[in-house]
């Protein structure tokens, strides 16, 4: 029987902002390797494909490079790469390593442990999940060897996809035709469909407020809500329900995510409130404005009406007002510095009663509407770096930090599914 999962992709997209190292050796369904690629590319997924000398035999490493937009890497002893350890540097990039297509050969050195070439030794040298698509002849597949070779592999917890069953292109029929790429990405969605805040309601709140002063003009800021849709995106794939109340922003709500639009902190504050009763978990990325105008006009102000006055009034503290609810959620609040970012992410920690804060810089190239950010993060004692880099995989990390914080397994990942019989 084979492994794996019906073609169709699931509805969540996993795969956006991750890092897959696709390995290609030299059999004939290589030529699949490009459509995987693309299909990986599309997904939103970083690729970097590493071929074994024969599988040059059988499709071009320039239509991998220009298909993944990374040079392929076919040497274990490059000059360039290895001044810097560069097999080892490959080997940590890597969130999954999927070898497609896989032959009898280096399912035989996989399971040997050799590292005789750079693709074996990375497979050896990461520490990601390592899953292999075979594909050979039919009876280099039933041959006692190979399948002692398959068990073993298993047996070592690397996912096995395929074969399939069908014509081959030796002309025969039977079970050792590779997966196709739909089907492969699609294993590789379910992959990262982890399930360590399975079972959590997470409530996320996100974007800018807007306050406003009459019918056409406001008091707002500059917050994108890039950080709160990722850690909403990051949720769900942690296996959570979340809903995310959202200020206005220019961004595709993040798929499976229940969401609820707001304007202004008043409409955020009933917002959240009436679902962080049911909420286990409360993440509070919003830019929510401390004041707003007291008396709106309800006519556009004109030019040369005179000065414009505002009285400004305090809006209310939706993240300490969670805080201190009879049962409140897990609270995770947020915390723009420009200065002085542990000092007052720390006082902010203590003033509102939350259990963790994200501290980060806001300035040049950091914070609001930038592409990537760092955060600080600190709770009462314990304090983690998350170091720069996109927001989509920051707030992956930051959701793993607040899984181990719950007791959950940050690293539990959906590798059972991978080992289901079709």
């Amino acid at each position: 029987m084979t492994g794996g999962f019906p073609i169709h992709l699931p509805v969540m997209n996993t795969l956006r902002d991750r890092h897959i190292l696709l390995g290609v050796t030299g059999g004939i369904a290589a030529y699949k390797a490009a459509e995987l690629v693309r299909l990986l590319r599309t997904a939103g997924a970083e690729v970097q494909v590493v071929m074994t000398h024969a599988a040059g035999k059988f499709i071009t490493p320039l239509t991998l490079q220009a298909l993944s937009g990374r040079p392929v890497r076919d040497e274990l002893f490059d000059p360039e790469a290895e001044a810097g350890m560069g097999h080892i540097e490959l080997a940590r990039w890597a969130d999954a390593i999927l070898v497609a297509p896989a032959t009898a050969d280096f399912l035989a050195r996989l399971a040997q442990g050799r590292a005789d070439d750079l693709l074996a030794t990375l497979c050896l040298a990461s520490e990601a999940p390592l899953l292999v698509a075979p594909a050979m002849n039919r009876v280099m597949w039933e041959n006692p060897a190979t399948q002692a070779n398959v068990d073993l592999l298993r047996a070592r917890d690397i996912a096995i996809l395929g074969p399939e069953a069908g014509e081959q292109a030796c002309g025969e029929t039977g079970t050792g035709r590779m997966r196709e790429p739909e089907a492969l990405c699609a294993d590789l969605q379910r992959l990262f469909a982890g399930n360590a805040l399975a079972g959590l309601q997470v409530l996320v709140s996100a974007g800018p407020t807007q306050e406003p002063i009459d019918p056409v003009r406001y008091l707002g800021n500059n917050s994108s809500g890039r950080m709160g849709y990722a850690l909403a995106r990051a949720a769900r794939e942690a296996g959570a329900s979340v809903t995310l109340v959202s200020g206005p922003v220019s961004l595709e709500p993040p798929e499976g995510v229940q969401l609820i639009r707001v304007q202004t902190a008043l409409e955020m504050r009933d917002a959240v409130l009436a679902e962080a009763r049911q909420a286990d978990v409360f993440i509070a990325t919003a830019a929510v404005a401390d004041y707003r105008v007291a008396d709106p006009r309800s006519s556009k102000h004109k030019r040369g009406d005179g000065p414009l006055r505002l009285e400004l009034v305090e809006n209310p503290d939706i993240l300490a007002e969670v805080a201190a609810l009879p049962e409140a959620p897990f609270t995770l609040g947020f915390a723009a510095e420009t200065d002085a970012l542990e000092r007052h992410a720390r006082e902010k920690l203590v003033r509102k009663g939350v259990d963790m804060i994200a501290a980060n810089r806001v300035g040049p190239g950091l914070g609001f509407g930038s592409e990537d950010n760092a955060l600080e993060v600190y709770w009462q004692d314990g304090h983690q770096s998350l170091p720069r880099q996109g927001k989509d995989r920051l707030a992956r990390a930051l959701v793993r930090l607040l899984a181990q914080r719950l007791g959950r397994n940050p690293d539990q990942l959906c590798t059972s599914q991978l080992h289901a019989q079709d």
